[in-house]
């Protein structure tokens, strides 16, 4: 098998030329607007979370068209969430995988209406019959989609991630805030290779579990990153939670206390991904490779 990070890549390339083919061409009176939707999701990213549909999807002999379809749609939800948590309104960033936000490419206003777009087309992709002929499992991937996506999930999490600033969160409170809106759209990411694939509720859950571990692992890191990190590295602002007088693991826990927190994430999701029928080989990867990134 191919290194964690060459499949990665292919993957992250796949994706890519599907996201260019579904994103439409920058014609027509709306050229502005598609110019900067394909700004905003080309060209850039990890592309973790399609990684985590496709790994999910290949553990259960899901057909890769429709895999890589999900996927899309996940990047474009995450796309979306980028656009609008980089505006003044939100985080005010000024750069964004190495280059500038998009609503300082562009403008506020564009930038509103890309993560509009975005966000629509996710949905859009997920419905349609291309992505599994059965109506019941295009439904629930549209559902849960939303579910990890809105208020009780990315969305709320921004909610309480901005209300939060200059307050003195707890720990469990910080946790709370993190498991929504980072780790909720990873949780759909790895469950909805196993929606597709039809698979048990008890192989799900163990997904399910094993993301939440997943998603607090990427954030602390994120959080570790955003103290100790290179911006030339992470293409993007640090030390902006900080500024913002916003309360994170890292600042309740020390650094010390917050690897120890990954190590125990680490020991919990190995121990959920037990829980599956066969082996999950790459989901280990894929969390190794969370919590020791760069960037």
């Amino acid at each position: 098998m191919a290194p964690l990070a060459e499949r990665m890549a292919a993957i992250a390339e796949a994706i890519e030329i599907e996201l260019d083919r579904l994103l439409p061409p920058a014609l027509g009176a709306q050229a502005r607007l598609h110019e900067a939707m394909r700004y905003a999701v080309l060209g850039g990213g990890k592309r973790l979370r399609p990684f985590l549909v496709m790994a999910g999807a290949e553990l259960f002999a899901v057909p890769a068209p429709r895999a890589i379809r999900v996927s899309v749609a996940v990047e474009l939800i995450h796309g979306y969430s980028l656009v609008h948590d980089d505006l003044p309104a939100m985080d005010d960033a000024l750069t964004r995988r190495g280059r500038p936000s998009c609503h300082r490419r562009f403008d506020e206003a564009t930038a509103i209406l890309v993560g509009d777009a975005l966000q629509s087309l996710a949905f859009e992709v997920l419905a349609d019959p291309a992505t599994h002929p059965k109506a019941a499992v295009r439904c629930s991937l549209v559902q849960k989609l939303a579910v990890a996506a809105g208020s009780l999930g990315m969305s709320g999490g921004q909610m309480i991630d901005l209300e939060a600033e200059g307050r003195a969160l707890g720990l469990e409170q910080v946790l709370e805030l993190q498991r929504l809106k980072t780790g909720a759209l990873l949780e759909f990411a790895c469950e909805a290779g196993a929606l597709l694939g039809d698979a048990a509720a008890a192989a799900r859950a163990a997904l399910r579990a094993y993301a939440a571990d997943l998603g607090l692992a990427f954030q602390i890191q994120d959080d570790l990153l955003d103290v100790t990190g290179d911006a030339a590295l992470t293409g993007k602002d640090l030390g902006r939670d900080q500024a913002a007088g916003k309360a994170t693991v890292v600042g309740l826990l020390g650094i010390d206390g917050a690897r120890r927190r990954l190590h125990d994430l680490r020991v919990s999701a190995s121990r959920h991904l037990d829980r599956l029928d066969r082996e999950a080989a790459v989901l280990r990867e894929v969390f190794e490779f969370v919590i020791s990134r760069s960037n």
